[in-house]
Order: structure tokens, then sequence, then C-alpha cells
């Protein structure tokens, strides 16, 4: 093994930690205010069934949004074959394999614990990928499933959006009592809303780093994730930008940031120095005796990122070669 995911699952358990807490502290100051105080079990039990419900439906949330559909391994043989054999590999149970019916290309994992895991590839993804770049590709969406990382997402992905209606509802709302404790409450709950958000950014970068790692100790090589990676972005970018705009909500259960393909582009072409459109081994490995720069701006953007940088995500695969 290359290495070992404790880190990773402190840094989930840390950050779940914090988001619980942040919407518990904002239930607990609407029931002071309004409801004149109750027990501090009622607001456990509340931000418990807020989580269980997120918990639930979250998976058929996404298989909406992203218009899943499942296939049988009949209709889909060489895709039911690639993922049973990583499935194997990584010790988990093989997830339901399915297809989402639309041309930005992409794949993503999600579900509610391991044994219903869902690894789904879009249409268009299948078009321009070889077969290893899609193992590699595959391999990184199981690797989500073995962390239990897309369980976390499913789970906290909701919370500030909850903290969001919330500071909107009580800023917005009228006859609120005469010290204004709503629009306090409000302005309370969007702080939430921006701290949770990053907080549920920093989830969405670590475990990409992770997930890479997982890919690449199932037997796939780390130019063929990078050469994958290269063609995702370089396929967002052509995409229809009407349907990018439809999925961007969802981009972080996606491989890369398909709202930064531009940039992405641009850096990745510097690896391709024979411009053949793939990022061969040779090519990768020379980001091994290079140093990064990383400007200030892009450290910042980053910081508002579902995806780490591209740039610093090919230097960590090229430490696997």
């Amino acid at each position: 093994m290359i290495g070992n995911t404790w880190k990773l699952k402190l840094r989930l358990f840390l950050a779940m930690g914090l988001l619980f807490g942040i919407i518990y502290a904002i239930l607990m100051v609407v029931g002071t205010l309004f409801l004149g105080g109750v027990s501090f079990q009622l607001y456990a039990i509340f931000g418990i069934g807020i989580m269980i419900v997120q918990y639930l439906a979250g998976p058929k949330i996404v298989e909406i949004s992203m218009k899943v559909k499942y296939v049988s391994e009949e209709k889909a043989p060489d895709l039911h074959r690639i993922i049973g054999d990583l499935a194997k590999i990584a010790n988990v149970p093989k997830p339901k394999v399915g297809v989402s019916e639309i041309n930005v290309p992409n794949a993503f994992a999600f579900g509610r614990t391991k044994s219903d895991g869902r690894v789904c590839i879009t249409r268009g993804m299948l078009n321009i990928l070889k077969e290893d770049e899609i193992r590699a590709v595959l391999g990184h969406e199981i690797a989500h499933i073995k962390h239990s990382d897309m369980i976390v997402m499913t789970v906290v992905s909701m919370i500030p959006m909850i903290c969001y209606y919330i500071g909107l509802s009580f800023i917005f709302s009228r006859g609120n009592n005469e010290n204004n404790n709503g629009a306090l409450i409000g302005a309370l709950a969007l702080g939430a809303y921006f701290i949770g958000q990053l907080l549920v950014l920093f989830i969405s970068r670590t475990r990409e780093y992770y997930a890479d790692q997982g890919s690449v100790e199932f037997g796939n090589s780390p130019d063929k994730l990078a050469s994958a990676l290269y063609k995702l972005v370089y396929g967002a970018s052509k995409a229809d930008k009407n349907e990018v705009k439809e999925v961007k909500g969802t981009s972080a259960f996606f491989l890369n940031d398909i709202g930064n393909t531009d940039f992405d582009i641009r850096e990745l072409s510097q690896l391709d120095t024979d411009h053949d459109g793939n990022i061969s081994a040779s090519e990768l490995s020379q980001l091994k005796y290079r140093e990064i720069h990383v400007g200030t701006g892009e450290k910042f953007k980053e910081v508002f990122s579902t995806h780490p940088n591209m740039l610093k995500r090919m230097r960590e695969l090229s430490e696997y070669l």
C-alpha cells in the first residue's frame, strides 16, 4: 500500500463534527429566541432528523439531478467487468453500475453505505477515453466507496444549504420581534453557511487526493489517470455551456471541477510536451523534479473550489511512478 487513509478519516470526522455543531448552534439560537428556550435534547433530535433525511434522500437527489439510468451486465458488459474487477481488488461489494445521460464527460460515485455504492459514468465520457483510462477513472470512484467519503459528502453537502435558507427566511421575513432577533439569526445563519461551505469544499478537495492514490493502489498506472483527467477537462471545456451549468451544482461528486476547465487546460497543456492529447509516464515524471509554483490568486481560488489545483494533483500522481 502506498499509504493509509487514517488522516482522511480524521479530517472527515473533524469536519463533520464542525458542520453538525454549526447547524446545532443555529437551531439552538432559533429555539431560544423564538420558542422561549427548549431542551437541548430537542435540538439534537431535530439536527439528527435533518441528517437522516439527507442521508436517505441524498442518493435519489443525485440520481434525478444527474439523469442516472442503471444498466445491466447484458447492456454494458465491459463496464460491469471493469467495475467488478476493481471492486474485488478493493475488497468492497460490487456497486450498482449506471450511466448518466449527460454529455459532459465525467464519472462519480455515491450511496448510503459501501454495500449501497453506485458508480456512474456520463455518456460523454464513453466517447473520449480508452479502456485503460476508463479503468483508472473507475478505480478513483471505487476508492471513494472504499474510503466511505462519498457517504460523508452525501450527508454534509446539504448542511450549508440549510443554513443558507434559514438565513434568507429570517432576514427577509416580516413580523420579526421588536428586538430584531430575526435579522440577527439570519446574519448568523448566513455566516454559518459561508463557514460550512468552506468545510464541505475542504472535504471534497481532500478526498480527491486519496481517491487518486486509491486508483493507483488498485493497479492503475498514474499516467493513465493523468491522461484521463486531461481529456475530461478538455471534454468539459467543449461541452454545451448550458448543460455544464445544469450539473455544476453536483460537481463535487465529479473527478474534476467542470467550472474551472479553461485554467486547467492551460496548466495541463504544459505537461503534454509532444501535443498528442495524452500525458505519458515520461511527461508526468517531469513534475517530480520541477518546483510547483501556485500563485496567491490560485491558492485563494482553490479554497473555494471542489477540487485541488490540477497541477498540484498531477504532482502527487507523479510521486506514484
